[in-house]
């Protein structure tokens, strides 16, 4: 009888022992730190995600965002035919618009207004490389709180990434783009004739490069963002299998 018993310690001291073994392999396998792989994101309940699926998947997330914004403002209309993206005058300028309208000089003011979506159409074929290097040197870190951000979270990271460079780089287009397609000069006409208009006050110094620049990008980045909330949230937008083991539910 004592011999059994001193057997069944034995057998439980090693089922104890075994347990406790698994017990600590399993949490050694799921308390990786920043530099190991890991194995489970727990807080956005995506499981069996190593670092390179997370940035990857959203490298590739803002790939397909960006190429697919650029080539949407790209054409005829990109923005002009778009409510939440056309150009208008700039606020301080409205006034000349209205007293132009009034003077029944209103086609003046509307090529104005078509001139600048035009060039902010023609250079949105120039956008989608220059976002290129950010998206390069997303860090595991950024891919992180991008995964579990907002339906927006990937679209803010790469605004706050690259709108001071971008703002440099796609002035001069912008610029050249503007000169392209008259915009310039329907401007000066736009303001000589209001010149010229009785009672009117002197023309608002507006740079129009600078204006057109800020609301082309404002554009980008909320087509860019539109884009990001489609593959985030749409399964017919998870395209290749990456997205959909990154943000398929």
């Amino acid at each position: 009888m004592k011999k059994c018993t001193f057997l069944l310690c034995c057998a439980l001291a090693v089922s104890s022992l075994h347990a406790q073994g698994l017990l600590n392999k399993l949490k050694k396998a799921t308390s990786k730190d920043s530099s190991g792989n890991i194995l489970k994101t727990i807080s956005s309940g995506k499981s069996s995600l190593s670092n390179d699926d997370i940035v990857n998947g959203l490298k590739e997330a803002l790939s397909i965002g960006t190429d697919s914004a650029a080539g949407r403002l790209h054409k005829v209309d990109g923005f002009f035919a778009n409510a939440a993206l056309k150009i208008l005058m700039p606020p301080e300028a409205q006034k000349v618009e209205a007293t132009l309208r009034k003077a029944g000089l209103g086609s003046l003011a509307d090529k104005a207004i078509l001139s600048m979506n035009r060039a902010a159409e023609d250079a949105a074929g120039s956008i989608a490389p220059i976002f290129i290097d950010a998206i390069k040197h997303m860090t595991l870190t950024d891919g992180l709180k991008i995964l579990n951000g907002g339906n927006n979270a990937a679209t803010e990271y790469l605004k706050g990434q690259t709108t001071a460079a971008l703002t440099a780089k796609m002035k001069p287009i912008i610029e050249a783009s503007l000169s392209k397609v008259n915009a310039t000069q329907y401007w000066k006409d736009a303001f000589t004739a209001y010149n010229k208009i009785p009672f009117t006050k002197a023309p608002v110094n507006t740079d129009l490069t600078a204006y057109v620049t800020d609301k082309a990008l404002n554009g980008v980045f909320l087509s860019i963002a539109d884009e990001e909330k489609k593959i985030r949230t749409n399964p017919a937008a998870q395209v290749t299998s990456l997205l959909k083991k990154v943000f398929g539910k």
